[in-house]
């Protein structure tokens, strides 16, 4: 466990909570750090199948730390640069976990903390949540965050968040494909949550690994590009262990390996 992020692992799921409460969850070059090795090691440990990204408190992370901006001020230009590839990487290796990624909204989540969300499989947030690109109201832009942000929530939405700074509910985030269920308060939060992951678990994790690697290959790629790709993956998928045991379990009428657990 780390002071500024928590491990905390139940079975097959890990939580991870940023661990700052009394600052709103925001971000400093320490907690980035954390929360990028945890997702590291969460992607190559086999006793993980699912992962929940969630802050500790009543905000989910409310974007960069008042105090580390303060002092960014008087950075080089390289110390910036070296700042903001850290901020990619981290959203890189939430993005591109292998592992699924349940995000758990509980409140706030604002400049870097909507960057994180951006980059979660499943969003579940609270009814009272905000969100918001405020990067523009300090005269700075949502640069490094927006890729990722750009991918879930499209261009015509960015226009709008990215150029206004303003803070939006949930029930907004929802319609424009950043949220994927808003609920009431936390209980109804958290059972959502737990009804997500018991969906996660009933798949296989060779498969989930695979599928999350084709969005990221033809999302974006005209279809004759990624004709080979997508067969030549099918074909592998059905060879593998996991093909061929989701197979025969269905045609004979039992739970794979992977659900026999559940």
């Amino acid at each position: 466990m780390n002071d500024v992020v928590e491990w905390r692992q139940e079975g097959d799921v890990v939580t991870l909570a940023l661990n700052r409460p009394e600052s709103h969850n925001a971000f400093t070059p320490e907690m980035m750090a954390a929360l990028h090795e945890l997702f590291v090691q969460a992607a190559d440990r086999d006793d993980v199948r699912v992962i929940v990204l969630t802050g500790n408190g009543r905000s989910f992370c409310a974007g960069a730390d008042l105090a580390f901006m303060r002092s960014a001020a008087d950075y080089t230009f390289e110390q910036n640069v070296t700042d903001g590839q850290a901020i990619f990487d981290l959203m890189r290796a939430v993005d591109e976990c292998p592992k699924p990624v349940v995000g758990r909204v509980n409140g706030a989540a604002i400049g870097g903390g909507t960057g994180l969300v951006s980059c979660c499989d499943i969003v579940v947030a609270v009814e009272r949540a905000t969100f918001g690109f405020s990067e523009v109201r300090l005269g700075i832009v949502p640069a490094v965050i927006s890729p990722f942000v750009l991918a879930k929530i499209g261009v015509s939405n960015g226009r709008q968040y990215f150029l206004t700074g303003e803070r939006f509910k949930a029930a907004e985030a929802q319609q424009i494909g950043l949220v994927h269920h808003v609920l009431a308060d936390e209980a109804a939060l958290d059972a959502k949550v737990a009804e997500r992951v018991a969906q996660l678990l009933a798949a296989a994790p060779g498969a989930q690994a695979a599928a999350k690697a084709l969005i990221r290959t033809v999302a974006y790629q005209e279809r004759t590009a990624v004709r080979a790709y997508t067969a030549e993956l099918i074909a592998q998928r059905r060879a593998s262990d996991e093909g061929k045991e989701g197979m025969s379990a269905f045609l004979e009428k039992r739970l794979p390996w992977w659900q026999s657990g559940q």
